[in-house]
């Protein structure tokens, strides 16, 4: 099943997604109360908001062989997470803004896990249980940041440097699906995560060795190889097998384009 936030006269609303209609949701969909109104949008009445309104974002870095083997540095033992600020979250069709042109600034394509219920030091034969669904994530990343600060938090964390959507899809198997992503239609990362080097269920237990995650928080789960820079103009698409399209235009931020990160999300 496909859930979707989305806006309509001004109201942040929740739904269901079959085909190109939305039956509107009387609450959250994460509550596992949400029930149908019997109101339904065409998705051209609406506009989509991110999937979640993440409170924690963590991310997992060089989690595919063959990104680790790009980046010149070995296969990490275990999981590496490092937190990312929710605020750099938008929506499918807001616009990644570039505050800094002589950066390099790169696009990765990723799985985002998205937690549905309270979740700490969970076990791994009961990993999934605490997964509502998931949906796609383009995680943008300056790199001249990154080398220069020896972490990446300030690297990722940038408004609108973390697109997410366009729905969350909760029949799917996060293991095995195809992800692809392309610059102006040239197929720049085209990978499957059974390529994965720490499956799903191995994250979700590593993270919540860690810390507690609430309904929502999500887990990006590292991107395959491919990784390459962005610049103004770009029209990018991150597709995920079963979740669909998530396509953000690239944009000039030294020019006075920039705007809060909630403006990119409500209509």
């Amino acid at each position: 099943m496909k859930y979707v936030r989305f806006s309509k006269n001004n109201r942040n609303l929740f739904g269901v997604l079959e085909g190109e209609t939305i039956t509107q949701l009387d609450g959250d969909f994460l509550s596992g109360t949400a029930k149908s109104t019997g109101d339904t949008f065409h998705l051209e009445e609406v506009t989509l908001l991110a999937p979640v309104d993440p409170r924690q974002v963590v991310a997992i870095g060089l989690n595919y062989a063959l990104h680790a083997e790009e980046s010149g540095k070995p296969i990490p033992d275990e999981p590496m997470m490092f937190m990312v600020s929710p605020t750099s979250v938008v929506a499918d069709g807001d616009e990644i803004i570039l505050p800094n042109l002589e950066h390099r600034i790169d696009y990765e394509a990723e799985l985002a896990i998205v937690i549905g219920k309270q979740a700490k030091n969970v076990q791994i034969e009961e990993a999934l249980d605490y997964v509502f669904g998931y949906t796609a994530c383009n995680d943008v990343s300056d790199r001249n940041l990154q080398k220069k600060d020896g972490q990446f938090t300030r690297a990722k964390s940038f408004a609108t440097f973390k697109p997410l959507g366009p729905v969350i899809e909760t029949d799917l198997n996060p293991n095995n699906v195809e992800i692809k992503l392309t610059v102006n239609g040239e197929v720049r990362q085209h990978s499957n995560t059974d390529d994965l080097i720490h499956d799903i269920e191995s994250l979700i237990v590593k993270v919540t060795e860690v810390m507690t995650l609430n309904p929502g928080d999500i887990i990006i789960t590292g991107t395959p190889s491919g990784v390459g820079p962005l610049k103004p103009g770009d029209d990018v698409v991150l597709e995920i097998e079963g979740i669909g399209q998530l396509r953000n235009k690239v944009v000039d931020g030294t020019k006075g384009t920039n705007r809060p990160a909630e403006e990119t999300q409500s209509a």
